[in-house]
């Protein structure tokens, strides 16, 4: 067992206001001026901060971070590559606001596109790379309003795949942004490979020849807040101006969405503000539970043990300025179980608690399937008995 902590001088002092919901509000210590935002701690997903989190808003070019989960999610199930060329059709190339100016017919590699959906969030390359995984753009939003369903994400409604739409009917906010953020960060951590680079050369191949385009990025953090690690910004005239801000700083991973801001500056400073007080405030109590635990008498059985095994780490995130070395964790597993047993069935749990308070727990799970014994199996026990 241990205890990750990250730097808090004083500010865990000023700790935010604790709503009757047990939500955590905005602090007086943390300013933000802009309608929704939200800063979420990577590994357990608790939230920390939070301003009219839930609030319907229209996400601009944050759209795409389900469109680069849905394509990374793609890969990995082995319907694509990266080395894929990616064909341009008229309709991804006559997409306009912000653009890396595909031309119809042009091939690019998705490994390529991927860096300019990111890099320069290109609407083009969006299109294209939504056509190239479900054959059509309105097929992939139908993927991507799915996979907001699955995620849990209750305010979240999707008419295209880059965010340029303005219909009343393409939302999302600030809470359900910081969810699909941590799917994408957790589960294909290769995203930092694009949303670190801040400038880079791609070619465009086509009719009238070959030439070179600069891809800048849009996420002024990368220069501005040395924790930065990505990942998306988006704006319209509608949305205003949007983030969303991945850092880390020791291990400990951050998200901070800001959306709705009047000016592109106010959004990185508030960003900015959420994730220097994130790091500030939070320490991260870590069980990785990893030794073994001794069997389980078993009654009704041929074997007389069952092994056990925990279902997985356990994480606390404390914004409090406690001593998490006091963490204490009890194993409560029963004496002895009968047959039959199934492997995953949970067997007990170990249950965690920080000054006399619980603070979680995590399952204790049967490692194998024992049978239960018959007449016959009872009856070969005995000869074996005599036998020795």
């Amino acid at each position: 067992m241990k205890a990750r902590k990250g730097k808090k001088g004083l500010a865990w002092l000023c700790i935010a206001i604790i709503l009757l919901t047990g939500k955590m509000e905005v602090s007086a210590q943390v300013e933000i001026t802009s309608p929704s935002a939200i800063l979420m701690e990577v590994s357990t997903g608790e939230v920390i901060l939070e301003k009219d989190a839930d609030a319907r808003r229209s996400p601009a070019s944050i759209t795409k971070i389900m469109t680069l989960l849905l394509t990374f999610e793609a890969i990995e199930e082995g319907k694509i590559s990266l080395a894929d060329q990616v064909l341009v059709s008229e309709h991804a190339s006559s997409m306009g606001g912000s653009q890396v100016y595909l031309a119809e017919g042009e091939k690019q590699s998705l490994d390529t596109m991927i860096k300019c959906i990111v890099i320069s969030s290109g609407n083009d390359a969006s299109v294209a790379v939504a056509e190239h995984v479900a054959g059509s753009e309105d097929a992939f939003v139908d993927l991507m309003n799915k996979k907001a369903k699955a995620l849990g994400m209750e305010n979240t409604n999707f008419e295209d795949c880059c965010g340029l739409t303005d219909s009343e009917n393409h939302y999302s906010s600030a809470r359900d942004v910081a969810i699909m953020s941590r799917e994408l960060i957790t589960k294909y951590p290769q995203i930092y490979d694009y949303t670190m680079i801040w400038m880079e050369n791609i070619t465009h191949e086509t009719k009238q020849g070959s030439s070179l385009f600069t891809l800048s990025s849009t996420n002024k953090l990368l220069k501005q807040y040395p924790y930065t690690t990505g990942l998306k910004t988006g704006s319209t005239s509608k949305a205003g101006f949007c983030v969303s801000a991945t850092a880390r700083k020791e291990d400990m991973d951050m998200i901070a969405v800001v959306l709705g801001s009047p000016e592109g500056k106010t959004r990185f400073n508030e960003a900015k503000a959420l994730l220097s007080y994130g790091f500030n405030v939070s320490d991260v109590y870590i069980d990785e539970n990893t030794e073994t635990l001794p069997p389980v008498m078993v009654e009704g059985a041929m074997q007389e043990y069952v092994n056990i095994k925990y279902a997985g780490e356990f994480r606390y995130l404390d914004t409090k300025g406690s001593d998490l070395t006091k963490v204490e964790a009890k194993v409560k597993l029963p004496e002895m179980v009968e047959a039959p047993i199934e492997a995953g069935a949970k067997a007990g749990e170990v249950v965690y608690s920080l000054n006399g308070t619980s603070i979680g727990s995590v399952d204790i799970l049967f490692a194998e399937s024992v049978a239960e014994a018959g007449y016959k199996d009872y009856l070969y026990k005995i000869f074996l008995d005599f036998l020795m």
